[in-house]
């Protein structure tokens, strides 16, 4: 990236004796955000690129002098990045997509944040997840016409940039097998062509990279190539071999890592990996792969380091360091005194930055936690205990708040564990077959054909979150606050008869996040003031805790819901987050199954859905927004994950009588190769994200896979502020009424409304509404 600027004259880094210890990499938005709020301010043009590049270059200073002062011994650099670390790749290799006009040399802020964010004349690349984690990456774009250049010095000049602090960094890189493995091709590029047929085209990039490297003074060099651990096939893994042997003459004299994560490595890419020409040690994520240590300690290559990934990059609990010393010293009797590193178990990027920063946190609860800063002193006092220099009083406080988090009445309630247990003998079914339901349901909601709903949040307005913050703050009295929100959902109500929409949802003005609404009524769950991940970009989210077993003290959703249901004679849907997705959205106890938190979350969900059928809601929807998420990487685990999370979506709503419509939402997911669960899920309704995907979802049904539910496949994208036209929306409807049944399918956008403007809704709804009608008109007339 060009606009470098100099490093501040900094002090250097006090001598300090350093153990074998490795961070794979650490967040970068800072302790408080600050990459975001700068990046924001630059991208509205109220800074200028120095005033980011001086809040990055501080950002940096300091991630390193901590390292450093904590006594790590390999300490990455190049893990910082404005946007993402694949798009920095992209830019590395000079990969730019021929629509943003980049005309070659250094690539600056304006080139890389257009293919990042987009501009006004051409869209944004591709995002999608990083693994099976939250976080998303820019997707690159590849074909056989791509010239590769080397376009970004951006990991050269941060590796000078620590060095002239006095910080001697391991500079990393994604594998270059990884980044071919992770692109697309590129539109109007056959999707057949093979990725890996330009290995041999970007090779020389990296070579000159690292001579780069070299030259400065590095010594060991990082590739991240965790593609290793998914299902691979023997040709993708012969690239392997056959990149870093022809890297190999390039990287002599350069100690070199090939870090893998987020799993345990199959068989054959263990054999690849520790085969691999010119590599000095090899990185394994112990945590979620424990099956690694079983590999290694069945063969691991004399003379290599072993960087064991012990700390958990993924979560924020304490390490219990009694248990991970004992797995090191069994490691060190295979691999050598001398060859075993301390590691993460993946970048701390997915983990919270700092405990400092939870003043006001439950002190109890506390004590189990480490978020990014404490796992560096983690992994520093394993290294240190590991070299004969244990820090007793270190050890000896982690064993008291392990045995404490252990035996808290906080965490264990039998109840609920035995109520959780007693599920496993039924599959929780509804009595009768979604049909006969749908009869009932229409007898008593009299909708006609083609009904139109939204999906259930309405725009968020500045006055809005000010009521909610000031009511935070106690500044507003309790009756003031409910009298607000009220008055909100009775406009939000009033807009939706006027635009004549059937099913009508109340709006949520009350809530802030569909996650942390419910975690916050739920005991068990825990929130911290500046927990916050970075999403993607500058988007940050703060995942809630679940510390413990879960219960529901009290009705979370039906004093809202029945508000709005007086408001109108209309059906109004009950909203509700589904337990797969508050379980894959949070940071989740690891002292059970996940399965058995998911469960426990079903039961409290199951209680809320009971209380507003009760209460008369007959329309009540359990978003599953992030079900697909969860899907582990690895094919053969596929079956028992999607089991248990369709499971626990049953059991929210197994209960309730034929009459009451139960409607889910998915967003953002390919489903076609799930879609046999979803319909196992039986719902009644699913209403689900198709516009971005190029109506992919259409095509499953295309394929003659029968599916007798209601489904509302979005008929708009409501991430973009564009507003489709009534023939535009109707001619979408129109493709999904070739291939669904006319008495199954639902008008609706694609997601919730929440970011946008009402500017922007009211239109694009009155053009929804108007092509629903037009099409009802139209099929009237044809019979």
């Amino acid at each position: 990236m060009t606009n470098q600027m100099p490093p501040p004259s900094v002090p250097s880094v006090p001598f300090v004796r350093r153990m074998a210890s490795h961070i794979v990499g650490y967040p970068r938005m800072g302790p408080k955000r600050e990459l975001k709020f700068a990046l924001e301010s630059f991208w509205d043009g109220k800074s200028s690129s120095e005033d980011l590049l001086a809040v990055a270059v501080d950002l940096r200073a300091s991630i390193w002098k901590q390292m450093s002062h904590a006594g790590i011994k390999y300490i990455p650099s190049n893990t910082f990045s404005y946007y993402d670390q694949v798009l920095d790749t992209t830019a590395m290799l000079g990969a730019v997509p021929p629509r943003y006009d980049w005309t070659g040399g250094e690539i600056g802020f304006s080139t890389y944040f257009s293919m990042a964010r987009g501009n006004a004349s051409v869209p944004a690349m591709e995002m999608t997840k990083w693994f099976d984690t939250n976080y998303h990456y820019i997707v690159p774009e590849l074909g056989p016409d791509v010239k590769f250049s080397y376009a970004s010095h951006k990991a050269v000049n941060e590796y000078k940039e620590a060095k002239a602090l006095g910080v001697d960094t391991v500079p990393v890189l994604v594998g270059p097998v990884t980044y071919l493995l992770l692109s697309k091709p590129a539109k109007g590029v056959e999707k057949t062509f093979s990725l890996l047929s330009l290995l041999d085209s970007i090779l020389p990039v990296y070579k000159e990279v690292i001579s780069e490297l070299k030259a400065a003074g590095a010594s060991w060099i990082q590739f991240d190539e965790p593609t290793l651990v998914l299902d691979l096939e023997s040709h993708q893994l012969e690239a392997f071999t056959k990149a870093y042997a022809e890297l190999e003459s390039t990287l002599s004299g350069l100690n070199v890592l090939v870090e893998t994560y987020f799993a345990d490595l199959p068989e054959a890419a263990y054999k690849t990996l520790t085969s691999l020409s010119g590599v000095s040690g090899y990185g394994f994520d112990l945590v979620r792969g424990t099956k690694s240590i079983d590999l290694i300690k069945s063969h691991f290559p004399s003379g290599k380091y072993l960087f064991a990934g012990l700390v958990d990059g993924r979560n924020i609990w304490a390490n219990d360091l009694s248990s991970s010393l004992a797995t090191l010293q069994s490691l060190e009797s295979i691999v050598g005194k001398d060859k075993l590193v301390v590691s993460t178990s993946c970048s701390l990027l997915h983990t919270a930055v700092d405990l400092v920063n939870e003043p006001k946190f439950d002190k109890e609860i506390k004590s189990w936690l480490a978020f990014a800063a404490q796992k560096i002193v983690e992994v520093n006092a394993l290294a240190k205990a590991l070299a004969g220099e244990k820090d007793e009083e270190f050890f000896a406080a982690n064993a008291e708040a392990q045995a404490s988090r252990k035996s808290s009445p906080r965490v264990n309630n039998e109840a609920v564990q035995k109520a959780a247990a007693a599920l496993k003998g039924s599959d929780h079914r509804r009595a009768t077959n979604v049909s006969a339901r749908l009869d009932a349901q229409q007898k008593k909601l009299n909708l006609p054909i083609l009904p139109t709903t939204t999906i259930g949040s309405f725009p968020q307005t500045v006055e809005l979150r000010r009521v909610r913050r000031e009511y935070k703050a106690k500044k507003i009295s309790e009756e003031e606050y409910i009298n607000s929100i009220k008055e909100e959902i009775r406009k939000v109500v009033e807009l939706q008869e006027e635009l004549d929409i059937d099913v009508l949802v109340h709006g949520e003005p009350e809530r802030n996040d569909m996650v942390e609404y419910f975690g916050e009524q739920l005991s068990g769950f825990a929130f911290t003031a500046n927990g916050w991940v970075q999403s993607y970009g500058s988007r940050c989210v703060k995942p809630p805790i679940i510390y413990g077993d879960v219960t529901r003290p009290n009705p979370m959703t039906v004093f809202w819901s029945t508000a709005a249901q007086s408001f109108t004679k209309r059906p109004m849907k009950g909203m509700l987050t589904g337990p797969v997705t508050i379980l894959n959205w949070s940071f989740v106890r690891n002292d059970q199954p996940r399965f058995e938190t998911c469960y426990q979350i079903a039961l409290a969900i199951k209680d809320e859905v009971e209380d507003l059928e009760k209460a008369g809601i007959t329309v009540i929807q359990i978003d599953e927004a992030a079900l697909r998420e969860g899907l582990p990487l690895r094919k053969s685990e596929h079956a028992f994950y999607l089991n248990w999370a369709v499971h626990s979506f049953r059991i929210t709503n197994s209960g309730v009588q034929d009459t009451t419509q139960i409607h889910t939402h998915m967003c953002y997911s390919n489903f076609n190769d799930i879609i046999h669960s979803i319909i196992n899920m039986d719902a009644d309704v699913i209403t689900i994200e198709n516009s971005r995907s190029d109506e992919k979802l259409l095509s499953v049904f295309r394929e003659g896979v029968k599916y007798g539910a209601g489904i509302g496949p979005g008929v708009y994208d409501i991430h973009s502020p564009r507003i489709p036209s009534t023939d535009e929306i109707a001619d979408r409807v129109n493709k999904m009424l070739a291939v669904l049944e006319t008495n199954i399918l639902w008008v609706n956008p694609d997601c919730g409304l929440k970011t946008r403007k009402y500017a922007e809704v009211k239109p694009a709804l009155q053009n929804m509404v108007a092509a629903a009608k037009l099409l009802r008109a139209q099929l009237a007339s044809a019979k």
